[in-house]
């Protein structure tokens, strides 16, 4: 007899899972993060581990799977910009979470300061010099030094336990 009952979780994937339901509760903002890989084509990926680090000098940090596809393009570029989400984009947060797709054919954006890809319409803009890479397990935390930074505004859009939500209100 066959039974197509669900998996049990290891111990390692329960505590992964937990791990990460927990994590969850963090709320965040959302941004996509681009730059140009080695033949010059645009590269751009959904990011919420976004962080600000120092204002004296100018750093901010995110950090990326060691696994993705995009990993040479952003570890070896010298810059790359981090676009902070509106609210009304969450389809270009999940385009650019996703694979394969045209990602750059879908969106309006140009070209920027040394070459970077820029969303159009976004709350805000940050173009960054690649300053270090940090080994963080499975994943590389990226410190930029924000070289140019843009504010147009707009309510943020925000991940909060695996779904966008929108902010209450004053």
């Amino acid at each position: 007899m066959t039974t197509n009952s669900p998996k049990a979780l290891s111990p390692t994937d329960q505590q992964s899972r937990a791990l990460r339901d927990t994590l969850g509760q963090f709320a965040t903002g959302v941004t996509v993060v681009t730059t140009r890989d080695a033949a010059g084509q645009p590269v751009g990926m959904t990011v919420n581990s976004f962080n600000s680090v120092s204002l004296e000098p100018p750093l901010i940090l995110w950090s990326i799977d060691k696994q993705s596809l995009s990993y040479d393009a952003f570890t070896t570029q010298p810059h790359f910009a981090v676009h902070i989400l509106k609210a009304d984009q969450q389809h270009v947060s999940n385009l650019f979470a996703g694979r394969g797709a045209d990602k750059f054919g879908q969106v309006h954006w140009h070209t920027g300061a040394d070459g970077v890809p820029r969303l159009d319409d976004c709350a805000a803009l940050f173009h960054c010099r690649l300053a270090q890479c940090v080994d963080g397990g499975d994943h590389t935390i990226l410190l930029g030094e924000v070289l140019e930074f843009s504010a147009p505004g707009g309510e943020p859009l925000i991940f909060h336990r695996g779904r966008y939500r929108t902010l209450a209100g004053d």
